[in-house]
Order: C-alpha cells, then structure tokens, then sequence
C-alpha cells in the first residue's frame, strides 16, 4: 500500500521531503530464490506465498539511484542492534533546502525471541512535518500497519492496513484519511494469488468518497518469475505500470520500468484535489 502515500505529492506537495516508500521489514524481503534455490523446486511441493501487492515492483525500485539536485549528505548512528538515527542535510538552489531527523526502533532478528515487537519508524524536518509509521506483527501470518503524515501542522495522511498471509496468497485491507466532517474516506482491498511456482496474479480495488465524487477503480497486476529475472505488470483504468528485473549476476543487477500513473495514485490526486475546493 505504499500507492496511498502518494497524497502527499498531490497539489501543494510537490516539495515534500519524505519518502513514499514504506520503510522495510522482513515481511517485504527480495523473493527467497534470489538467495536460495529457485522457489517452484520446494520439497514439500507447495506453492509459495507471493508477498505484498505494494513490494511486486520492488526489485526495481532497489537498483535505481535517488535523483538529487545540490548536496546532500547523512550521517547515521547506530545506537544499538535494534535502534538507530540519522540526520539528513539537503542544500539545492532548484528545490528548497532541508534538514531531516531519522529514527528507527526495528524489529529484531527471525531467531529473536522478540521477533514480533513493533517497528516505529519517524521522520522531521525542518519545517515541523512528521512521517511515522508503525508496524506490528499480530500473529505468524497477520500485521497491522498504521503510518501518519502531516506538513506543518496540517493531518495530510492517516491510514490504518491488515494483511494477512496465507500459505500461498496475500490479502489486505486498507482504511486511509478518514473524515467524518468531510464525508470522505479511501478504502483499498489487495488480493494476490500464486498460481503456478513461478506465476503470481492478483488486484487492486480502490474506492474513494468524497463530498463531489465517489467511485471505485480496479486494477489488474501479474507477475512472472524465474531464477535470474521477474516480469511484472500493473494495469487498470488509472494507466499501467511495467517493470522487469535481470540478474546477470551477484554484483550487476539491470533493470527497467515504465509506467504512468496507478489507479491509487490518480483516485488519491483526484480526491485531494475535490477535499482543497
């Protein structure tokens, strides 16, 4: 669900300094059989579980470098094996210049016995705007997530996710900027099925109210893997989004995207724009 931070680079947020991106965990790890025999050679025979929806571009995303204009440099401090912080300068004549406090108390290690402790993750800028975000593990194949933003002093996200895990499917449900005062409210529903060992299908539907509009969006998405690449698609009515990842080996890792705006993205500008009127 990271598609629902992406009300933040709406209309007079063209600037934010956060990522939109949802801060890792062991949940949102590569694919096993990058690191592994190839996933569809399990011994007992069973289909994998696929993963989040959010994650199925991520191999991507990982190889490509952040654009910057100016200078920017971080410093990170590890406090301890769980807790660590870091500081971010940003100096631009393009863009305006920033500085951005980090702090992460992770979750530990799968052999912890603390492995289902929270995750909170903050950030704060110069300018008093704060990114937080808080994942917990529920249960073995349940978590709950709940990330809040604000510019200023202004609420601009507030959302709540489930996700549950099954043994080869993924489904979750998301509840973003609720708001009884304006009628509006975003709800997001994630399924993804794994069908064969190396084929996942799935989808998105998004429904959005607000006082002038109110409607619903699907889109489709498909996966295909194997040992050394992953093909995936994204496409609905908002527009399409495709990426593919090579590993020509351990050190040099190719890849491509190309895309235009997804379904979440155009009914969160939509409706940030009908909320601004």
């Amino acid at each position: 669900m990271g598609s629902v931070l992406a009300l933040s680079s709406g209309a007079g947020h063209q600037n934010w300094p956060f990522s939109t991106d949802h801060p890792p965990s062991r949940w949102d790890a590569h694919p096993a059989h990058w690191y592994s025999p190839p996933h569809w050679e399990r011994r007992d025979g069973r289909l994998p579980n696929p993963g989040s929806f959010h994650s199925l571009h991520r191999s991507c995303k990982d190889v490509f470098p952040q654009q910057i204009e100016g200078v920017k440099m971080i410093v990170n401090k590890t406090l301890s094996s769980f807790f660590k912080v870091s500081h971010t300068l940003h100096l631009s004549a393009v863009s305006p210049s920033y500085y951005r406090f980090h702090v992460e108390h992770l979750q530990s290690d799968d052999y912890s016995k603390d492995k289902d402790a929270p995750a909170l993750i903050g950030e704060m800028d110069s300018s008093g705007s704060l990114n937080a975000h808080a994942l917990l593990h529920l249960t073995e194949r349940v978590r709950a997530r709940t990330v809040f933003q604000t510019q200023q002093s202004q609420f601009v996200t507030w959302q709540f996710e489930t996700e549950y895990r099954g043994s080869d499917f993924t489904a979750a449900v998301t509840v973003a900027n609720p708001d009884v005062l304006r009628e509006s409210v975003i709800l997001v529903a994630h399924f993804l099925q794994s069908v064969s060992s190396g084929l996942v299908l799935g989808g998105e539907l998004v429904y959005h109210r607000g006082r002038a509009e109110e409607g619903g969006i699907l889109t489709l998405a498909g996966q295909y893997s194997r040992p050394n690449w992953v093909a995936t698609l994204n496409a609905g009515k908002g527009g399409a989004h495709a990426s593919y990842y090579h590993r020509a080996n351990k050190q040099t890792r190719p890849a491509q995207t190309l895309g235009g705006e997804t379904s979440t993205q155009a009914a969160l500008s939509g409706l940030s724009r009908t909320a601004s009127t």
